[in-house]
């Protein structure tokens, strides 16, 4: 699904040219589950926004179901991200007047779906992430795991092929961190393929395979048994 192919990302500072990532390579397959390991500065940022089509690299391939991002326009970038790929940011990122099921349904708004399959569509979204009760809940009438819960079911409801989780318990207490964990393995489980950048080892122990950024560079590149 994924292949990165000697990927560089350079910034200019000034007078300085700061290398980010430095001729990066790996693949990833379709339903598998990846965490991005580092220390901060490490490229583990830099590296998600080109995954996400955010960012183009300076130098390399990025491929995406076969087809090369780094030369698609703007326009072009943005339907990738809305139609191939789900984000699942560390703030969560809700619209704080609207209700969950309003939060969920807008990437449908920017799809052009109709409001009733829009409607319909977020609905089994959230009940997917266990809150069919909650939908006409605006974020601060819920708690900072069902806000991050509305998040992934905003990051399912176009039915992505990926889903990127930018550290997805960074600002949640380890319960609600464990619970929003177990959801994504359940994901998973479910075929979804998930790659989750995060510092938390522990976290990124429970992928099915790591990859150890450092300097811009992957040190290590971890298989684990499903």
């Amino acid at each position: 699904m994924i292949q990165v192919k000697e990927v560089t990302k350079t910034y200019q500072m000034g007078e300085v040219a700061v290398r980010a990532l430095d001729g990066i390579s790996f693949t990833i397959d379709s339903g598998d589950f990846i965490s991005i390991i580092g220390p901060s500065g490490s490229g583990k940022t830099t590296l998600l926004d080109i995954l996400g089509c955010l960012s183009r690299p300076t130098s390399g391939t990025y491929l995406l179901k076969g087809e090369e991002t780094q030369h698609l326009s703007d326009p072009d970038l943005a339907r990738v991200r809305n139609r191939k790929i789900g984000f699942v940011f560390q703030t969560f990122h809700l619209l704080g007047r609207q209700s969950a099921l309003a939060n969920v349904a807008l990437p449908l708004f920017y799809a052009g779906l109709p409001q009733e399959e829009r409607t319909a569509r977020a609905k089994e979204a959230l009940a997917k992430v266990g809150l069919a009760d909650r939908i006409h809940h605006r974020p601060n009438q819920l708690s900072g795991g069902q806000q991050q819960r509305v998040a992934i079911a905003r990051a399912l409801v176009n039915r992505p092929d990926i889903i990127l989780a930018d550290e997805p318990t960074g600002n949640l207490d380890s319960k609600s961190g464990h619970e929003i964990v177990d959801l994504l393995r359940q994901l998973h489980r479910d075929g979804h393929t998930i790659i989750m950048v995060t510092h938390d080892k522990e976290l990124a122990d429970s992928a099915e395979r790591t990859i150890v950024l450092k300097d811009g560079r992957i040190v290590d590149d971890v298989k684990r048994n499903s």
